[in-house]
C-alpha cells in the first residue's frame, strides 16, 4: 500500500492583504522561520554578552591608581589621593542623557556617604570646555576629572568592553574592583554597593 501524500498545513499571515486566502506552510518556509528565530536568539545573546560588564584586565586597577587626570579647571588630580577609601568611579559625558540623569543621584550618594569614607569621582569622556559649561549650569559636589578619549580605553580595561556610557566601577578601600555596571545607576545599586565596600 502506497502512503498518501499529506497536505501542507495552511495558515494565514497578518501581512496578507486578502482576507480568506490561505498560504501553504512548506518545509522550506518552516525551515526559514526556524533559522530566522535561531539567528535572532543568537544575536540577542551576543548583544546581551557585549553590553554586560566583564572582568577587569589583570593589573587594570593598579594602573588606574597610578594615573592622574586634569580637572575641568586644569588642576591635576592624582588617583593615589583617593586610594584607601571606597570609591565609586563614574564614566560619563555631557552628551549622554542617562549620564546626566544619574548625576543628581550620585551627588546625593556622595553627600550622604562622605562621612562613611565613601568617595565619588566623575571621569568625563568629553571636552574640558563642554564639561566646564555643563558644571556651571548643573554643579556636583564630588570631584570631576577629564579622561578624554583615553577614558574609553580605561573603561574597557575595567570591564566595559562595549565602551558605552554611563559606566560605573566600585572599588573597595583596598583598591580592588568590587562592582561594575553598564548603564544608569539606581538607588538599589547604590544601596547594595554601600553595604559591600
Amino acid at each position: 500500500m502506497t502512503p498518501k501524500p499529506t497536505a501542507p498545513a495552511i495558515v494565514q499571515t497578518a501581512s496578507d492583504a486578502t482576507p480568506g486566502v490561505l498560504i501553504p506552510v512548506t518545509r522550506r518556509r518552516a525551515l526559514q522561520a526556524g533559522v530566522a528565530m535561531a539567528a535572532g536568539v543568537a544575536g540577542a545573546g551576543v548583544a546581551w554578552w557585549k553590553f554586560q560588564p566583564h572582568q577587569a584586565d589583570d593589573g587594570a586597577a593598579e594602573a588606574f591608581w597610578a594615573m592622574a587626570f586634569d580637572t575641568p579647571t586644569g588642576a591635576s588630580l592624582s588617583m593615589q589621593t583617593l586610594r584607601g577609601k571606597p570609591l565609586l568611579l563614574n564614566f560619563w559625558a555631557t552628551w549622554c542623557p542617562p549620564c546626566i540623569d544619574e548625576l543628581p543621584l550620585l551627588d546625593r550618594f556622595y553627600k550622604e556617604n562622605t562621612s562613611k569614607s565613601w568617595q565619588v569621582l566623575g571621569l568625563a569622556i568629553d571636552q574640558p570646555s563642554a564639561v566646564r559649561n555643563f558644571l556651571g549650569k548643573m554643579p556636583v559636589s564630588f570631584p570631576v576629572a577629564m579622561a578624554g578619549l583615553n577614558g574609553t580605553e580605561l573603561g574597557k580595561s575595567l570591564g566595559n568592553l562595549a565602551g558605552g556610557l554611563p559606566f560605573t566601577v566600585v572599588m573597595d578601600s583596598g583598591g580592588l574592583v568590587m562592582h561594575r555596571k553598564m548603564g544608569r545607576v539606581d538607588e538599589s545599586d547604590l544601596a547594595l554597593w554601600s553595604k559591600s565596600a
